[in-house]
């Protein structure tokens, strides 16, 4: 389960990235999941993060990216599917603190008509993976 923090609660939410959207890093609640902040914390704990940021680069700047979305989205599934059963990983990064844009660059090519976009995401998406702690603990 990916969640992400609202206000007070912790919500499930599905990954929404989208080259033509102006937040192209973006969140929409499924409502599968929703519980106050705190009782989350409570019932979890810190067990590991990743940051996200990538590259991409190419001649043709929507391809670039939507390429470079398509990656980090490929790259965070594939660290849910490794998720133990206890485990979810929770969305990290904050609107207006620390919130990840794609940013992207334009060279002209030495001599020639021809432009290349080089897209990275800036500041990285922070993703922390938690567990629910144990019954001990």
């Amino acid at each position: 389960m990916i969640l992400r923090r609202y206000g007070t609660s912790v919500q499930s939410v599905d990954l929404n990235f989208d080259s033509r959207a102006l937040t192209e890093i973006g969140f929409r609640r499924n409502k599968e999941h929703s519980e106050p902040v705190d009782a989350f914390m409570i019932r979890c704990e810190r067990v590991g993060g990743h940051d996200f940021s990538g590259q991409a680069d190419g001649s043709v700047q929507s391809d670039v990216e939507r390429r470079l979305l398509k990656d980090m989205e490929s790259e965070i599934w594939r660290i849910h599917g490794g998720l133990g059963l206890d485990e979810v990983l929770l969305i990290e990064s904050e609107q207006g603190i620390d919130y990840p844009k794609t940013r992207t660059r334009t060279v002209i090519v030495d001599g020639e008509n021809q432009l290349r976009f080089t897209a990275r995401v800036h500041p990285p998406l922070r993703v922390g993976v938690y567990r629910k702690r144990s019954a001990s603990g």
